[in-house]
């Protein structure tokens, strides 16, 4: 006669959809997404080319190609992202007010957005050639 095991009567959690939820998934993305793209520039700027040959002809002649300045967008954008959502969550674990951390999280936006616009700027206007 053999033992049967009862089984668990598992009971489905319920998915919140919210910023927290939406946070987590991006780290998650975002961090997978970096790093081939992280180590794809390591190896290419680093490594192959070297920092030494890298100057304001060099950045010019890379984003004269659209694929280059998608990179470096892509690069840019979810490195930035992953980074200022990671300083987030950490200042949420010294933020005990509902009210300071939506005001912090709002200001974290700002400055995500205000230096993300500069940066994507500055790879779609290009560098002119000196």
């Amino acid at each position: 006669m053999s033992a049967q095991i009862p089984q668990a009567n598992a009971q489905e959690v319920p998915q919140v959809e919210g910023l927290e939820s939406l946070a987590w998934k991006w780290m998650r993305y975002s961090g997978l997404l970096l790093i081939p793209l992280a180590w794809g520039h390591v190896l290419i700027q680093d490594i192959l080319v070297g920092v030494h040959a890298i100057d304001l002809d060099y950045v010019a002649l890379r984003w004269a190609s659209l694929g280059w300045r998608v990179y470096d967008f892509l690069l840019l954008s979810f490195a930035f992202a992953h980074g200022v959502n990671g300083l987030r969550q950490v200042l949420n674990d010294y933020i005990s007010k509902d009210s300071t951390r939506r005001k912090s999280t709002w200001a974290l936006f700002a400055f995500w957005m205000v230096l993300s616009l500069i940066g994507a700027v500055a790879i779609i206007g290009g560098v002119r050639a000196p």
